[in-house]
């Protein structure tokens, strides 16, 4: 037995030895190493401020990943991200731990991120940091995708897309609400108005419905299109009423709500009778898109619709600064030119 033992000890001894050497027992040895990523397939990550960060992560970071991936990974991240918006920049640490845990490597700048990755998903939460953001990622001709809200003003929304045809880089952005359950059954040729709903917390540093009425404006917008002419807009403490009118005649509507639960959908009426939307489904049908995007660079939302949707709630915040008076797409584009 006392052979038998030590020959078994001696032959583990050599084992470990051996697999320390290739890296199977060594806890820094990264994922990538194990298995290279792709050229081409390499995801940075810009803000892990949010929950989107994480979330995508796990998905496409997932052994078991689907082949709708095709086979993208996040292999770095920039942490910030807001610095002053505490709900935003308080989840900083913790996000860093959760995407490091996916053999993410937290890079200390972005021009850091741009050496070692291919695309990028611009996650910060503080959309005021974004035009900064995103024009380093165009200038480095990498295409991105943005997130909600794109940015911080309608001025910053026209000139990201004026980059991104400067450097020929195309890019989109869009609320994961544009894919909400019952929106893919719709003929869109076939709707004649639509009332949406979605949260509308405030953030005192950005505009009323860019921080999160956006979803549900989104959502309006999906399945309205563009050619709105002019809000209306009711606001109380704890909801908001925007009524828009299209060049066409319909009228879509978008109730923001910050009091009673909150939830996400809304009524889509054609021709052929009344659609409900909901409930939420989730991340993945957005990150479907942005992988299809970073293979083909198609986007699925043009830059006019995006300019719109940013116009539409600008155009609200005047109507409310107005007490409720209509207010054109038109005046509000008009005096960002002066």
């Amino acid at each position: 037995m006392t052979n038998k033992s030590n020959t078994r000890r001696t032959f583990l001894k050599k084992a470990a030895v051996g697999s320390a050497a290739i890296g199977l027992l060594n806890p820094a040895w990264s994922w990538a190493s194990r298995n290279e990523v792709d050229k081409g397939k390499r995801v940075g990550i810009i803000g892990l401020d949010t929950s989107h960060s994480t979330a995508f992560t796990k998905v496409l970071n997932a052994a078991d990943a689907s082949p709708d991936y095709a086979g993208y990974k996040i292999v770095a991240a920039y942490p910030y991200g807001s610095r002053d918006i505490e709900s935003s920049s308080k989840r900083i640490p913790g996000y860093i731990e959760e995407v490091k845990k996916l053999n993410v490597e937290i890079v200390d700048s972005i021009d850091d991120l741009l050496k070692k990755v291919d695309v990028v998903l611009l996650e910060t939460n503080d959309g005021r940091l974004h035009k900064e953001q995103a024009i380093q990622v165009l200038k480095a001709g990498k295409r991105v995708f943005i997130d909600k809200p794109i940015a911080a003003s309608l001025s910053d929304v026209v000139a990201i897309f004026e980059a991104s045809r400067q450097y020929k880089v195309p890019l989109f952005s869009a609320s994961s609400l544009r894919y909400i359950k019952g929106i893919e059954s719709i003929d869109k040729s076939q709707v004649v108005g639509a009332d949406t709903f979605s949260p509308a917390v405030l953030e005192k540093t950005h505009p009323d419905l860019f921080w999160y009425g956006i979803h549900g404006v989104e959502t309006l917008y999906t399945v309205m299109g563009t050619g709105c002419r002019n809000v209306v807009r009711v606001h109380t403490d704890g909801t908001d009423v925007v009524i828009g009118t299209w060049a066409d005649g319909r009228v879509g509507t978008f109730r923001g709500t910050r009091t009673g639960k909150h939830d996400y959908g809304g009524t889509v009426y054609t021709q052929n009778g009344n659609v409900k939307l909901g409930p939420y489904g989730g991340y993945e049908p957005l990150l479907k898109e942005i992988i299809n995007y970073f293979e083909t660079g198609n986007v699925p939302v043009k830059p006019e619709e995006t300019i719109e949707i940013f116009a539409f709630m600008e155009a609200a915040d005047e109507s409310k600064r107005r007490g409720g008076a209509a207010v054109s797409l038109e005046s509000v584009m008009s005096k960002l030119k002066k």
